[in-house]
C-alpha cells in the first residue's frame, strides 16, 4: 500500500476505548431520522475484531425478543460516537461464532475476575 494512501487513513483515526473479544459493550450510535438526529445504545458482546487501521471493524451480538441480532461497527465511523465497556470477559478465542448456536445461560461469556 502506497504512503499516500496509509496516511490518509492515519489522519481518519480517532480516540477508541480499547476492548476486546468477549467483553460486553455498548455502542453509542447516531441515528438520523428526517432531520433530527439522535443517539441510540446498542448493547451486546463482541464476537469479532477484524481488520487494521481505518479499516478496522467489530461486530456485536444481542438477543433482541428472543432473535439474535449482530451488527458490523466501524471502529473509527463518525456514527459511532462511543464504545463503553459494560464487563470484560474471559475468552480463548479471536472469533465467539459459536455463540450463535447458543440460547440463555449457554451463551453468556465467563467474566474476567480482578
Amino acid at each position: 500500500m502506497s504512503d499516500i494512501i496509509r496516511e490518509i487513513e492515519n489522519e481518519a483515526l480517532k480516540e477508541v476505548n480499547e476492548f476486546n473479544v468477549g467483553d460486553t459493550v455498548k455502542v453509542h450510535g447516531k441515528i438520523k431520522e428526517g432531520n433530527r438526529e439522535r443517539i441510540q445504545i446498542y448493547e451486546g458482546t463482541v464476537i469479532k475484531i477484524q481488520g487494521t487501521g481505518a479499516r478496522k471493524t467489530f461486530t456485536v451480538r444481542k438477543t433482541s425478543n428472543g432473535v439474535g441480532v449482530e451488527k458490523t461497527w466501524p471502529m473509527y465511523s463518525p456514527l459511532v460516537e462511543k464504545v463503553e465497556v459494560v464487563r470484560r470477559g474471559k475468552v480463548r478465542r479471536a472469533k465467539l461464532f459459536y455463540l450463535r448456536d447458543r440460547v440463555g445461560k449457554a451463551a453468556k461469556v465467563k467474566e474476567v475476575v480482578k
